[in-house]
């Protein structure tokens, strides 16, 4: 058997380390994170409280008790049954006692040897159990000594265990775990609606109002369902109401657009008439991607799904769009038709290719057109770029509507911020997401879509 060289033991060890600090890591953020959890610790820290501060009353209490009123009566006691013996001690009459009553008598002493029950183990005294040893003392007078020199033991046949009082402890634990568990049922069963709360929210933040926040309680988290509720559907009114107005300017803005594009390209050729033509297409395409952008806010539902071979796909655009343009491609051929919105899908990576030409304009290297799987038995279709690239920051807000990490040299080389953000409603509507990434040097953009 090989040795496992230093190195290996020590990378070994480095990502055991890491993995045992990445669980301490997560499990110091859930309980922090996690109001279920809080309450369970909550609950196990008073019921250990409660135990530990009923058993130190109920010790005090006893022993308050013994030695106020049990422990003088026992002595008296005692007393009499040692005159009741003698002295000389009687066996006779030790014999008569043990049999009446449930104590023990030993008795040492240099005429009477005499033990009434040989063999049984020696309890501890009582005193033990309640704090009563007080050094030169007779345990609760137990032990008694005759004129003529003999010492006589008394005990119980049946005295109090050594183990009984903790027994005594963990049955009342026990009893108080089964009761805080009992509590913290019947607490998370009030806090239940809170889940619905927080998956109605989720709801609405990713735009989906058709289903609110079912209630079912009349309380004060039921009443705060039926905020969120009202609050969702104003919400709901308003974006409805903008999306409606925009929709509206934008249709009537096509009819104008059309027009003075007509006028536009009657008059004469000039630099000026070639400056127009360009801005009233900015605009026609500026339209047609709020357009765009509006109906695909609606998800899944906006698409017109069949079966589309994605590499015949990614051919067939590069070849008629971008027959001009230098593109290396790098497709996954084994991957076979998926359904999925052919129409939208050539919008998207028509947007990426536009964005990866214009900002790798004398790169070294052309931009590259992937089709590859990816994790989750997703579909990663993406463009490369070899160009300057962006900042940390603002890789950050590249899909956001209208954003332009250059905004001079955006309207010099053409667009108007919202490829990107069309991009990404297109591959969210498909199932999945648009990772924007560093490539070092350039930009990688992939659309993972679920197939």
């Amino acid at each position: 058997m090989s040795a496992v060289p230093a190195s290996g033991l020590a990378a070994r060890w480095r990502a055991v380390h890491a993995r045992w600090h990445a669980g301490q890591h997560h499990w110091r953020h859930s309980m922090r994170h996690s109001l279920k959890w809080r309450l369970v610790i909550v609950f196990l820290m008073l019921a250990l409280a409660l135990t530990g501060v009923f058993l130190f009353g109920m010790k005090r209490v006893v022993q308050a008790g013994w030695t106020a009123y049990a422990k003088p009566m026992v002595a008296d006691y005692v007393d009499k049954l040692t005159a009741e013996i003698g002295s000389p001690p009687s066996v006779e009459r030790v014999r008569a006692i043990t049999a009446r009553l449930p104590v023990t008598v030993r008795i040492e002493g240099p005429q009477v040897q005499h033990d009434s029950h040989p063999g049984m183990r020696q309890h501890k005294p009582w005193a033990r159990h309640y704090g009563d040893e007080e050094p030169g003392v007779d345990r609760w007078g137990f032990e008694r000594r005759t004129a003529d020199g003999h010492r006589i033991h008394f005990g119980l046949t049946d005295p109090l265990h050594d183990g009984q009082p903790r027994l005594l402890g963990w049955v009342t634990l026990a009893a108080l775990l089964g009761l805080t568990v009992a509590a913290f049922a019947y607490v998370r069963r009030m806090l239940r609606p809170l889940q619905q709360i927080n998956e109605g929210v989720a709801r609405f933040g990713a735009g989906n109002f058709s289903q609110p926040i079912t209630n079912v309680r009349r309380d004060e988290l039921g009443d705060l369902a039926e905020r969120v509720n009202g609050m969702a559907t104003s919400l709901h009114g308003m974006l409805e109401a903008k999306r409606a107005l925009l929709l509206a300017i934008s249709h009537e803005l096509r009819s104008p657009l059309t027009r003075a594009r007509v006028n536009a390209e009657l008059v004469g050729e000039s630099e000026h008439r070639d400056a127009l033509l360009r801005d009233l297409g900015e605009m026609r395409d500026l339209i047609s991607d709020l357009l765009e952008g509006e109906r695909l806010t609606t998800g899944h539902a906006a698409l017109h799904t069949e079966s589309v071979p994605l590499a015949a796909l990614v051919r067939e655009l590069v070849a008629t769009q971008f027959a001009d343009a230098t593109l290396t491609l790098d497709l996954d051929d084994t991957i076979g038709a998926v359904q999925a919105d052919a129409m939208r899908l050539k919008l998207l990576l028509r947007n990426l290719i536009d964005n990866a030409l214009r900002h790798s304009a004398g790169a070294a290297q052309a931009p590259v057109v992937s089709l590859q799987r990816a994790d989750g038995g997703r579909i990663a279709l993406g463009v490369r770029d070899f160009g300057p690239g962006v900042s940390s920051e603002q890789l950050q807000r590249l899909s956001e509507p209208f954003y332009r990490a250059d905004s001079a040299r955006t309207r010099a080389t053409g667009g108007v911020g919202l490829g990107l953000y069309l991009c990404r409603l297109i591959a969210q509507a498909h199932g999945g997401e648009l990772r924007i990434a560093h490539a070092t040097p350039g930009l990688s953009v992939q659309a993972l879509i679920r197939p």
